[in-house]
């Protein structure tokens, strides 16, 4: 006879501990995303979305992705705002989480959006050739 927890483990309803870094990293891309969403003045910044966040083991750099709407020049004067304020944007982790060392931030585009809009395009060119080759009945 099997022992229960096991069972129970098998099929996933254990909760697994997870590492350090990731419960951080999702603590930074929350508090990030309440940030510029409410307490962002540059307008060159209130339109960024953070998509996702990776830090390292050791919590000494962070690795922030995210996405802009609008086209390549909203995208670059994002990406030198961001690059200005990550000085003050480390400065207010620094106060939220109780951290020992803040981890350096290095901000990077996430190009996984404009992937899925290309490939939404191509699934919509496809739908609309099938339909426009079809025989009328």
């Amino acid at each position: 006879m099997r022992d229960p927890k096991e069972t129970i483990e098998s099929v996933g309803l254990v909760k697994r501990e997870r590492k350090r870094s990731a419960r951080v990293a999702d603590a930074i891309q929350m508090e990030l995303s309440m940030f510029f969403l409410q307490k962002v003045r540059d307008q060159k910044l209130s339109d960024v979305t953070v998509t996702n966040v990776r830090v390292t083991d050791d919590l000494k750099s962070a690795l922030i992705f995210y996405t802009v709407t609008g086209d390549e020049k909203i995208r670059h004067q994002a990406a030198d705002a961001l690059k200005r304020a990550t000085g003050f944007v480390r400065s207010h982790l620094a106060k939220v989480l109780n951290l020992r060392y803040t981890p350096t931030l290095r901000f990077e585009y996430d190009t996984k959006a404009d992937k899925v809009e290309e490939l939404e395009q191509l699934f919509a060119e496809i739908a609309s050739e099938r339909s426009g080759d079809e025989p009328d009945s």
